[in-house]
């Protein structure tokens, strides 16, 4: 993962090639990245509502929630089934990389809008090239 100010400088570098952009490409910027570009308040909530995974699928990485929810239900399952501490260390170090995504969530989420952005804008390239 990238630092905060590696991520704002890559940010304000799409917005630096954006402007660019002809009138009508960048008016197709804009309308597609409000589509597509995700909240990091919102990534942050589902993050700590305590379902395991729920903000892994909001960004789109089904197979990260997948696996992040099957884990933590197993760790319950282990709780629960008398392998007691088992169970705990799982959801102890699951709560623990939860927390680390939730007090980064703002990064996160910047991070994946600079992916996303910069496919958006290559995307425009490409059909304006044709």
């Amino acid at each position: 993962m990238s630092s905060k100010q590696e991520v704002e400088e890559k940010e304000e570098t799409i917005r630096k090639l954006v402007r660019e952009l002809p009138d009508n490409s960048r008016l197709m910027f804009f309308k597609e990245s409000d589509k597509r570009l995700k909240d990091p308040d919102t990534y942050a909530a589902l993050n700590y509502i305590f379902i395991a995974g729920l903000h892994h699928f909001y960004l789109g990485k089904w197979q990260r929630g997948l696996l992040n929810i099957v884990v933590f239900w197993t760790g319950v399952i282990f709780l629960f089934n008398g392998y007691t501490s088992i169970g705990i260390v799982i959801i102890i170090a699951i709560t623990i990389l939860e927390f680390y995504e939730l007090f980064k969530s703002e990064i996160i989420v910047k991070e994946h809008n600079n992916s996303v952005m910069e496919q958006i804008y290559h995307d425009l390239q490409k059909s304006s090239i044709r």
